[in-house]
């Protein structure tokens, strides 16, 4: 078994969609990034690689590729979880926080985590997603900013 951190912070921006576990989310402001700037499947894509010592998302898609520009993010998951298989392992279980003032997050989490679930090849049992504010303060709580950490145990697939 192996575990991998993950992390990963964007802007909150008007104009843009907010697009967070897979699904779009109704908001007053968006996410902003290169790709969809999908936080939370960033933080899971970099757990995954950083459980197999495989560098990171801007390693693997970097942000000054145009062929990455606006890439759906799920795509990013599904190519991380390609490279895990290549290495022999599968994920066992993922844990997730998300950071925001608003929107609210937890009325979406079961679409989230459904979303996650397929990708993953999981059963919605082996996701986890928690959401937190940061109590108004710093750039969070401004609505400045979105942050996600996530926590991935990859396992060698023969032994799942």
């Amino acid at each position: 078994m192996r575990i991998g951190f993950g992390f990963d912070v964007h802007q909150l921006v008007e104009g843009r969609d907010f697009i967070l576990g897979g699904i779009k989310i109704p908001s007053e402001k968006g996410i902003l990034g290169h790709s969809d700037a999908d936080v939370l499947l960033h933080a899971i894509s970099d757990a995954i690689l950083g459980a197999l010592a495989l560098g990171d998302i801007g390693v693997h898609f970097p942000d000054t590729s145009e062929s990455n520009k606006g890439m759906d993010s799920k795509i990013i998951l599904q190519k991380c979880i390609s490279l895990a298989k290549e290495k022999g392992y599968v994920i066992g279980n993922i844990d997730t926080t998300i950071v925001c003032e608003k929107p609210k997050v937890m009325p979406h989490a079961l679409a989230m985590r459904t979303c996650i679930a397929a990708i993953c090849e999981k059963t919605i049992e082996d996701i986890s997603i928690k959401a937190t504010t940061n109590e108004k303060m710093g750039f969070i709580g401004r609505g400045e900013g979105i942050v996600a950490y996530a926590t991935v145990l990859m396992v060698k697939e023969s032994a799942n």
